[in-house]
């Protein structure tokens, strides 16, 4: 079969983190909008390396490579692989990261790149790898700038990335604002097995999430007695052992729940019934200069929910201070456990403040809107010859 479109990524889908939601939503879009095409992204466990759903193909990259950026370099000939038997019927090409787009941007092509920047590599490795040499960073950062220069469209999922990405030299008039969504549900069953209180953390554990500062707030409520912390981590459980001997030392690791690697649906159903939710973002550069769009934030807010978040750009493109939750300054536990605990000690206007940003979501930014969006976009790049 040879496809129209192709929508590559590297991340493993499907999975329970943010990016798994959102590639499907994206990659459904570009499907929808060009009758089937090819899903590029990694596998590995028990996911198969190929399979087909009517007029879409998926194909996972598998190989298992202990280097980060050997197994980049790796999946980046892969997609070439993938990629030439359509060069001829390929009309778009969605990428969402260097490895992906390097292929994509090659001389030659007769198709259109649209290059999703969620993170700039060069940023969140510094993080992720701390040990990374400055000059491979720089290396990374150079990749960058030549697939997103080589791109048709760039798409974005908040104002700050935006900026970010405009500052690496590409032109206003290419970059496209897609942001995240949510879908605004009927109230879901609560979990069998969840605490009468309890506030919630939704995602992943990486230190820019901000884990250990909430680790300190919490340690704060100890008076709360009834108070347990759920956190509904979309990493295996081995991911969380730093975290969990932080909460040891700190003397509240009997009062946390730990739910690992839950389908959607799941982490949903906690969300919905918990008092808060919590989004405790450190102010480093990766949330700050190369920006983020907390996808936990839309959906506590879709499910009703009031969220005490950290007062970044990004976090107040989604959410206002008052209204749908409190924003509190970044990497101040004390701050963000006056917030709980004022949130707590007033359900009323805590709730009222759920319903509120419910409203929001379902106005401003659902999936479908986002997908309108981005719908949107391949049709401006369609247009220019």
């Amino acid at each position: 079969m040879k496809h129209r479109a192709a929508y590559v990524a590297f991340d493993r889908f499907p999975s329970s983190k943010g990016s798994a939601v959102h590639i499907a939503q994206m990659a459904d879009e570009l499907f929808a909008h060009h009758g089937g095409g090819l899903l590029g992204v990694i596998g590995g466990g028990d996911l198969p390396r190929y399979q087909r759903e009517g007029a879409r193909e998926i194909a996972r990259f598998d190989e298992q490579i202990p280097n980060l950026i050997d197994r980049a370099e790796a999946f980046s000939g892969w997609v070439a692989a993938h990629l030439e038997p359509h060069w001829e019927s390929l009309e778009v090409c969605h990428v969402r990261d260097p490895w992906s787009a390097l292929p994509a941007v090659a001389d030659g092509r007769r198709h259109k790149v649209v290059y999703e920047v969620n993170g700039l590599p060069s940023v969140e490795m510094s993080h992720t790898w701390p040990w990374a040499a400055p000059k491979t960073l720089g290396k990374i950062r150079e990749l960058e700038r030549y697939c997103l220069e080589r791109s048709d469209a760039v798409v974005v999922p908040s104002r700050v990335i935006g900026r970010a990405v405009r500052d690496r030299g590409v032109p206003e008039g290419r970059i496209h604002l897609v942001p995240n969504g949510a879908d605004v549900r009927d109230m879901p069953v609560r979990p069998a097995d969840a605490p009468a209180h309890y506030i919630v953390y939704v995602g992943a554990l990486q230190p820019w999430q901000g884990l250990d500062v909430l680790m300190r707030a919490f340690a704060r409520l100890a008076d709360l007695a009834d108070l347990r912390l759920v956190i509904c981590a979309s990493v295996p459980e081995r991911r969380a052992k730093p975290v969990r001997r932080l909460a040891e030392r700190l003397g509240v690791a009997e009062r946390i729940d730990w739910r690992f690697t839950l389908p959607h649906h799941e982490v949903a159903a906690w969300l919905a019934h918990a008092e808060v939710s919590l989004a405790p973002l450190t102010g480093c550069a990766r949330n700050l200069d190369q920006g983020c769009a907390p996808l936990k934030v839309i959906e506590s807010m879709a499910a009703g929910v009031p969220v005490v978040a950290s007062d970044l750009p990004a976090v107040r493109e989604l959410m206002a201070d008052g209204e749908h939750g409190r924003l509190v300054p970044a990497d101040r536990p004390a701050e963000l456990a006056r917030a709980v605990r004022i949130l707590l000690e007033y359900p009323e206007e805590a709730a009222a403040m759920g319903r509120r940003g419910r409203e929001h979501i379902e106005e401003s930014l659902t999936w479908a809107r986002s997908r309108a969006r981005l719908a949107e976009v391949y049709r401006t790049i369609a247009r220019v010859r």
